[in-house]
């Protein structure tokens, strides 16, 4: 329906964000996703881009599209992230590239865009994907804690820049989800992480939109440049 909210999430091939995509169709959205290949699922209302969502080129014609295809946008999630577990001695420079082009570049491209869209109905809430792996300073994860606290930082920058949009800029870092991205990591390793959390469990996806419900509805327009880390870290 034309007069349907809009919301863009990035990363949605897989995973908690393929949750994400059916979640909020189901509420009722027009949702746009990319990746960098095709996705193994069809939804409603889900329309798919193949792009690096580190190319300015690429994400610079996404929002081409939504803004010719749907004319707003209203709620913006940008998960689109990669991780490489290594101690920093062995660590090489191409998987610090990699890390911070996917996991800041793109984050910044996306939040760019959003809001020159958003800006032109006075409304947008986006929320970028931080990580507990920054509070808990955790050994092998040198390079995507930092990538993620430079996003926490430029969630909390872009709050201020376009607070004169009625544009909310905020994060939620989740902890450790049972996905495929951490059935290599040992379970001693998880378990130790588990238990660094006030509330000792693995998190689920409705944890993670429930965070999201409360920075995108309406009645959030006071809340801006705050980080949610889940699990009481």
């Amino acid at each position: 329906m034309p007069d349907s909210p809009v919301m863009v999430i990035t990363g949605t091939s897989k995973g908690i964000v393929k949750y994400l995509v059916g979640y909020y169709t189901d509420k009722g959205y027009r949702v746009a996703g990319c990746s960098r290949g095709e996705t193994d699922y069809k939804i409603d209302n889900y329309r798919h881009f193949c792009l690096d969502v580190s190319s300015e080129d690429d994400v610079k014609k996404m929002f081409s599209a939504i803004r010719r295809d749907f004319g707003r946008l209203d709620a913006l999630i940008n998960n689109a992230g990669v991780a490489s577990m290594n101690h920093s001695l062995l660590t090489p420079m191409s998987s610090v590239d990699k890390i911070f082009k996917t996991n800041l570049y793109g984050t910044f491209l996306f939040c760019r865009e959003a809001a020159r869209l958003m800006q032109t109905n006075k409304f947008g809430r986006i929320v970028n994907f931080a990580t507990v792996a920054t509070p808990l300073k955790l050994e092998g994860e040198a390079l995507y804690a930092s990538s993620k606290a430079a996003v926490v930082s430029l969630t909390e920058i872009l709050a201020r820049e376009l607070a004169d949009f009625g544009i909310t800029v905020n994060a939620v870092g989740p902890t450790p989800v049972k996905t495929d991205l951490i059935k290599s990591v040992p379970v001693e390793k998880m378990d130790s992480l588990i238990n660094r959390q006030a509330i000792r469990r693995y998190g689920e996806f409705r944890d993670i939109s429930n965070a999201i419900d409360f920075f995108i509805q309406p009645e959030s327009d006071f809340i801006t440049g705050q980080v949610i880390y889940l699990g009481g870290v």
